[in-house]
């Protein structure tokens, strides 16, 4: 566990509490926020450490593992986070989990508070109670709540909270070794080599990429392939590229019914499987600003999504969007664009002009820095 660090006199001290998700995220906040003189400590779990390497931004990181669900780890957590925060400027949690415990080892310290909501809570029963409950407490008790789109800026406002903004993520800009040009004809031979892959020489090719669980929509994916089947001259071939709890009952299913669906698992070649692509689906009951989205409008590859929470907002025009859990509709969708190659060339360019409108990290950063001032001179 790494200690926190003394803050330069003047310096504003900027301490962020990860939660299960949104690693890459802070990690480019980190970066952004070091750049412009912040002292930012990152509180999370080892594995995030490993994941990210905070410190290579120049960030400290004190291990702090916290527990999706209420159990005996939240108290420890709270007593490290009680140390970690101590002498902060501003603690900013990532998640309603995050936000709860930060708010309980700040007690009645007047440090602010900065939660940011990444997801929608999609339980049932008596978790989605529970959550709700949650979401109230962390909303009201938070000095800002950040919405990564427009329906939880609004839902946190609507649960109290005294200010709630729109905040939305940047995607990290990559970070590769640059490669020598290539030609027109070299990459034409590796994206048909991938998609040779996959058996789609002479078939089109669909690409979802997101985790295997309920809530993204796979179920209606396979519905609407089974409608593709008849597709002419070629039904397409989808890769599903993610892990997950329903890999194992998507698998029977697509064995059972002889769909022509790949589950690939985890894929780090994201761009080639992109490149290769004809649509991009997107089938989830939400998403905020999901990352596989914003890559396929970023390299031009046509999008068919659900018009879900942050969906329509990133999206626009720029993507052809049906309703969620309308399989019927998502394949008509899916069948349209593969019959028009003249529709497929408008939304890739329209993809490519939307995603250059779209917020930089440095937009990002500044938006936070802004409002850490603004806490911060308020607190005076």
């Amino acid at each position: 566990m790494s200690s926190t660090p003394a803050p330069l006199r003047g310096q504003l001290h900027a301490v962020h509490v990860l939660g299960e998700t949104a690693g890459g995220h802070v990690s480019s906040l980190a970066r952004g926020l070091v750049a412009r003189g912040v002292t930012v400590t990152v509180c999370g779990s080892s594995a995030a450490d490993e994941d990210y390497g905070f410190a290579e931004v120049g960030a400290r990181f004190t291990t702090v593992e916290i527990a999706r669900r209420a159990g005996r780890a939240d108290a420890g957590a709270v007593a490290a986070l009680r140390i970690a925060t101590a002498g902060a400027d501003v603690v900013h949690a990532h998640g309603l989990r995050a936000g709860l415990l930060a708010s309980l080892a700040l007690g009645g310290r007047r440090t602010p508070l900065v939660v940011t909501w990444h997801s929608a809570v999609l339980a049932e029963g008596t978790r989605a109670r529970l959550l709700a409950l949650l979401e109230r407490r962390v909303s009201r008790v938070a000095d800002v709540v950040l919405g990564a789109s427009s329906d939880l800026v609004e839902r946190a406002r609507r649960l109290g909270a005294r200010d709630a903004r729109l905040a939305p993520i940047a995607v990290p800009a990559p970070v590769r070794a640059p490669l020598p040009p290539e030609s027109a004809v070299e990459i034409e031979r590796r994206r048909q080599k991938t998609r040779a892959e996959f058996g789609a020489v002479d078939r089109p090719l669909l690409l979802a990429v997101g985790r295997l669980e309920a809530h993204k929509g796979y179920d209606v994916l396979l519905d609407a392939v089974r409608g593709l089947c008849g597709l002419e001259p070629a039904a397409p071939v989808v890769v599903i590229a993610g892990e997950g709890s329903q890999r194992e009952p998507l698998q029977r299913r697509i064995d059972a019914e002889r769909l022509p669906v790949r589950l690939l698992g985890r894929r780090d070649d994201i761009p080639e499987l992109l490149a290769a692509a004809d649509v991009v689906v997107l089938p989830s009951r939400w998403e905020a600003r999901a990352l596989i989205a914003q890559e396929a409008l970023h390299a031009g590859v046509p999008l068919v999504a659900t018009a879900v929470g942050g969906t329509p907002e990133l999206v626009g025009d720029a993507g052809e969007l049906v309703a969620y859990g309308d399989a019927v509709a998502l394949a008509g969708a899916i069948a349209a664009l593969l019959g028009d190659a003249g529709r497929r060339a408008e939304l890739a360019a329209a993809g490519r002009a939307q995603a250059a409108a779209w917020p930089t990290e440095d937009d990002t950063v500044a938006q936070v820095l802004s409002i850490y001032d603004e806490l911060a001179a308020a607190g005076r």
